[in-house]
């Protein structure tokens, strides 16, 4: 049963996204950004977009942690995972890879190999030009030798169009055991020493021929091929069905409170298959659509099994979630409250002595201000207002100088480049602020900041209307959903709308591709931006925030928290681990970017912080939570193991050990940096 206030809060989101976004993409010269209201600055770090981009194009907002990131980036030439293929442009060609799983109980790899290579005859060297893209694929074109690539996530085909009569090479690291054409030589089955079965269609004769045992060639031929993997015997029959029809791009329309539509935009003849990764499947909305799943048709994945979808357009919903300034069903035991308040005024006290300048750096400076502005919040609950304008005025101090550009350590930038904020200090070195300057982490340090204006913005409507429109510039950086080249950021910075959570890693090249560490983090951003929506009663912004929170959220539970025998990772890794490090495109990693796997107190704070209502949702699997927090244990006894990654465990513990973590927190002796006693008695009083 829903509480009152979680159902007026569904009812506002209910409400307030009953709208359509424009989903055009057109293409005129874009204006220098006339609302950028933060100082602008050229960075020095930051790579130029130029020999990768259509011309066109750079006259938008260009993506900045992508599921094509790699392709545009350095040379061009590494690996991008679309499901069920990695990709990688080389030397005026494509190559294709359907990866095998290399699992232990460290980590889970997935090993490119060039199973395919598609190129010309023609010796011309030249990297690939991304022409246009959209939320589930991206086009790219090799000019020198006439071949445009439609890649869209969950295709189980490639399709590559030829524009003029071409002489193509298909060419293997294995050895070709047999080519074996149909009788119009539009379909030919390559059967590879490696066990693999790959078959190409084209839209018109193609003539192949074996010329060496891993080469093969074709007649002139211009017009469409795809080529697909054969994942077993009866597969054939359903390529075979649905080869004619091809996406070229795919969006994903927010439509409805909790809601998500994806639409193709396809050609060719007959019906569309996608694959759907088990997250699709689990909200898949088959009765809204006329959609068919093909449960016996599926390829392996890092994600877990992908599943054949016949339809070109999906409705994905989501449960609701609680958007609450508050504990969501309130503190359990009024007798709790002089203990939370008495530690309330010692952290006000130290939080609000502590000198604004002391903390230069983007990201802790957004923790410090929002931990202060979870004591208001904390105050508000528990009716100590008395200590509420201290907090506020500090806040809003903290705060006005990122916003008007006064600050003087750092502060944020607009960079037109790329279409963003960059930091002072990160826009002359990309090591700062944990590499914000090369868009490292932006849905983390702004969701921060967000988080703490909203609060204000709430507190004192005055001071927020007065720095709104800054306010919601900042917000648009990872928030931002227009299209248009008019923008001055880009369509959602970090959330990926095919994988259905977020990615960190910014415009720096990975062998592994795309990466996230801190899930719970990602989630604070979306939560943070959907309290802005309500401080502001910007019901669009609440809801869009909201979904992504609840998609971000069943994507942690999915594919973060590790669940033994869910057909997920396979047993080694499973039974070894009860969460992960860094989830990346092409892998699952169990150590972090400052520890090592070891360190299992660190993996669970990092999925935990920050500790705000949205937690409880986070971790609404009190059995998952048992077992996390017991095998965490051993690790909390370790020489060098400090009280601030404690408190992360025994929060959980509190879900379903309310006496013992109590017991436990009130022994700490530190806690983190975005973190506080007074939250912490704050959680475990309010859990059930």
């Amino acid at each position: 049963m829903l509480s009152s206030k979680m159902t007026f809060y569904i009812f506002i989101l209910v409400l307030g996204f009953s709208f359509l976004q424009t989903q055009a993409r057109a293409l005129p010269s874009k204006p220098a950004p006339a609302a950028v209201l933060f100082p602008q600055v050229q960075s020095t770090v930051l790579p130029d977009p130029s020999p990768f981009f259509a011309s066109n194009l750079l006259q938008a907002p260009l993506p900045t942690n992508s599921f094509f990131q790699n392709f545009v980036l350095n040379n061009g030439d590494a690996a991008e995972y679309f499901h069920p293929y990695s990709f990688r442009f080389s030397n005026s060609s494509l190559t294709l890879s359907y990866p095998t799983p290399i699992p232990s109980n460290a980590s889970i790899l997935q090993n490119f190999t060039a199973d395919l290579t598609i190129s010309t005859t023609q010796t011309q060297h030249q990297h690939q030009v991304v022409s246009s893209f959209s939320d589930l694929g991206v086009t790219l074109d090799i000019p020198s030798s006439n071949l445009r690539f439609f890649l869209v996530k969950g295709s189980p085909y490639l399709t590559c169009n030829v524009s003029v009569p071409t002489a193509l090479s298909i060419s293997t690291t294995h050895a070709i055991t047999s080519l074996s054409p149909n009788t119009k030589q539009n379909k030919y089955t390559i059967n590879l020493n490696n066990n693999q079965t790959w078959i190409l269609y084209s839209s018109s004769k193609i003539g192949l021929t074996k010329t060496n045992p891993s080469l093969i060639k074709s007649d002139s031929f211009f017009g469409v091929i795809r080529v697909a993997l054969s994942p077993g015997s009866d597969a054939e029959k359903v390529l075979d069905q649905f080869s004619s029809s091809y996406p070229v791009s795919g969006e994903a329309l927010f439509t409805e409170a909790f809601g998500l539509e994806y639409n193709w935009e396809k050609q060719g003849n007959g019906d569309l298959l996608m694959l759907a990764h088990p997250l699709h499947l689990q909200l898949l909305s088959v009765e809204d659509r006329n959609v068919t799943v093909l449960d016996h048709f599926r390829y392996r994945s890092i994600d877990g099994d992908l599943v054949g979808v016949v339809g070109d357009s999906w409705v994905l919903k989501t449960q609701p979630i609680p958007i609450t300034w508050h504990s969501i069903n309130g503190i359990k035991d009024n007798a709790s409250i002089p203990e939370i308040t008495a530690a309330l005024l010692t952290d006000v006290e130290a939080v609000t002595s502590e000198p604004i300048s002391s903390i230069t750096a983007s990201y802790f400076y957004g923790k410090m201000i929002a931990k202060a502005a979870r004591l208001a919040l904390i105050a508000e609950e528990v009716g100590c207002d008395n200590v509420i304008p201290n907090i506020t005025t500090f806040l809003k101090n903290a705060i006005e100088p990122w916003l008007s550009g006064t600050f003087g350590g750092n502060g944020f930038l607009y960079e037109a480049k790329w279409s963003g904020l960059v930091t002072k200090n990160g826009a002359v070195d990309k090591g700062a602020d944990f590499g914000f300057g090369i868009y490292n982490d932006h849905h983390y340090h702004i969701g921060y900041f967000v988080y703490a204006i909203a609060v204000v913005a709430k507190l004192d409507q005055a001071w927020g209307l007065k720095f709104k429109t800054q306010a919601c510039s900042l917000a648009e950086d990872f928030m931002n959903l227009n299209r248009q080249p008019s923008s001055n950021y880009p369509r959602l910075r970090n959330f990926d709308l095919y994988n259905l959570h977020s990615w960190a890693g910014g415009l720096t090249e990975f062998g592994d591709g795309r990466n996230q560490e801190s899930s719970s983090e990602a989630v604070n951003a979306y939560y943070s931006a959907a309290l802005m929506g309500l401080a502001y009663g910007d019901t669009n912004l609440t809801a869009t925030g909201s979904l992504l929170a609840a998609l971000e959220i069943q994507a942690t539970q999915k594919w973060w928290h590790v669940h033994q025998g869910d057909n997920i990772y396979e047993d080694v890794f499973t039974s070894a681990n009860k969460i992960t490090g860094i989830v990346w495109s092409d892998k699952r990693d169990t150590g972090l970017w400052f520890a090592p796997q070891t360190s299992l107190e660190i993996r669970v704070g990092i999925q935990v912080l920050p500790i705000s209502p949205i937690t409880e949702v986070l971790f609404s699997n009190v059995s998952y939570v048992k077992e996390l927090v017991e095998w965490t244990a051993p690790a909390l006894t370790k020489e060098g193991v400090t009280d601030a990654w404690r408190g992360f465990d025994y929060s959980l513990e509190g879900i379903y050990n309310k006496q013992d973590a109590l017991q436990k927190i009130k022994n700490l002796g530190g806690f983190d940096d975005g973190n506080s006693l007074t939250n912490l008695l704050w959680w475990i009083h309010s859990r059930g």
